[in-house]
């Protein structure tokens, strides 16, 4: 069953680490979040393939925003 990846701030979307296909280790970074002149990582929750990411860099994102979806292994 595919997970969703959410923030865990509000903030901007600083740099997306992976695309649609790629596949993801457990702890890999996704996306790089900047919040209060921070860079707060989102991280892998499982190994995984990224099936869709619903955002882009630049993008004001709140918390609780699903940013992408992973299909664990």
């Amino acid at each position: 069953m595919p997970r969703e990846i959410r923030s865990v701030v509000t903030g901007t979307v600083y740099q997306i680490e992976v695309a649609a296909g790629e596949q993801v280790k457990l702890g890999a970074d996704l996306i790089i979040l900047e919040s209060m002149k921070m860079e707060i990582p989102i991280v892998a929750e499982t190994d995984g393939t990224v099936i869709e990411v619903y955002c882009n860099e630049g993008d004001s994102v709140i918390e609780g925003q699903v940013l992408l979806m992973v299909d664990p292994d």
